[in-house]
């Protein structure tokens, strides 16, 4: 078993490209063998490959996906609740689309935040510079002026000569963070390692718990609008968001609470699974008729204010770093000037 995904545009690329080879009426086996035989040579062909024959043999298409260790759990869960409810091409169509917009979202977040990094780094460099450098040559022209450095200015000097004793070490973590920045913003595989260790620690909060959310809701969508019973419908849908533990958790209350006779709105409420506005919006559809009608457009808004609530925290990112090393370099500077003009004025 592989112990890497493809990358979102191969993902991508496969789910389009099976469910436009399933809606011209082509099996799923004989679809996965002409993807393979038109693939590059390379880790795509032999995923392909080891697909068809996975098919061939009478394996389901997501099973077969699944025991590639090639696709996400977000891909196999959704494409099995989608051959279960009849409705593949469908599945494979929203998949496409999915990591089609995250790609594109990551792309923007690399840009968006390459900069910023590599602006902190530098400045962070100029700090130490300062502090370590700067600093001991002003101490030495306010001692020849028979002053000295005080108060923040002291702390400051202070501060400087440490850093100064620690500069190889500093050096060293620097050149880490940096080698880091690089890594994550080149390697996927390394960035989906640093993703899904934080999605377990940090994974239900913020924008995060926004695109949970979302995950959810389009899952629980083609369920309800295939006919599965409610609980097999939140049981699958859970599996997208298996990778998030709190998640998961909410989802299994989810469950007993539906089990216990509870309605479906009243169990995603008191668990938390939707938002409160969600809930109320699929209770007004559930009793017009129109619940599966309704739960797409839920899924559908839940997908932009995520994606929303992400550029929007991107955007703050580079303005906090620059204000924030600015106005550090700025006290430094003041510190250190304002006594010496003092001095200058005493002396003139």
């Amino acid at each position: 078993m592989r112990e890497h995904y493809l990358t979102r545009i191969e993902t991508a690329s496969v789910c389009r490209e099976l469910a436009l080879l399933l809606h011209a009426g082509v099996g799923p086996g004989d679809a996965v063998s002409l993807l393979a035989k038109e693939a590059p040579e390379g880790c795509l062909r032999e995923v392909l490959t080891a697909m068809a024959s996975k098919v061939d043999e009478g394996v389901p298409l997501a099973a077969a996906m699944k025991a590639s260790g090639a696709f996400p759990a977000y891909v196999t869960g959704l494409l099995e609740m989608g051959q279960r409810s009849g409705r593949t091409e469908e599945a494979l169509e929203a998949l496409a689309g999915y990591y089609e917009a995250r790609e594109r979202t990551d792309q923007q977040l690399r840009s968006a935040l390459t900069y910023p990094v590599i602006l902190l780094l530098l400045m962070l460099v100029v700090i130490v510079v300062l502090l370590a450098k700067v600093l001991p040559v002003f101490n030495e022209v306010y001692a020849s002026l028979g002053g000295r450095l005080t108060g923040v200015a002291g702390g400051l000097l202070g501060l400087g000569r440490f850093l100064d004793g620690i500069l190889p070490l500093l050096c060293v973590l620097l050149g880490l963070a940096a080698a880091f920045v690089a890594v994550f913003s080149l390697s996927g595989a390394a960035r989906e390692k640093v993703l899904a260790a934080w999605r377990k620690c940090r994974g239900d909060r913020g924008v995060s718990r926004k695109r949970n959310d979302a995950r959810f809701a389009q899952a629980l969508a083609m369920g309800l609008c295939s006919g599965l019973p409610l609980e097999e419908s939140v049981d699958l849908a859970g599996t997208m968001v298996r990778d998030v533990p709190e998640a998961q958790a909410r989802c299994r209350a989810c469950r007993e609470k539906l089990a216990a006779g509870a309605d479906l709105t009243a169990a995603l409420g008191e668990t938390g699974m939707l938002p409160p506005s969600a809930v109320r919006l699929l209770a007004l559809g559930l009793r017009g008729g129109t619940g599966d009608t309704v739960m797409e457009e839920i899924a559908r808004r839940l997908s932009e204010e995520a994606d929303l609530a992400l550029e929007r925290k991107v955007a703050k990112v580079e303005p906090a770093l620059v204000l924030g090393t600015s106005l550090l370099v700025g006290v430094i500077l003041l510190s250190v000037m304002l006594p010496l003009m003092d001095i200058m004025t005493a002396i003139g």
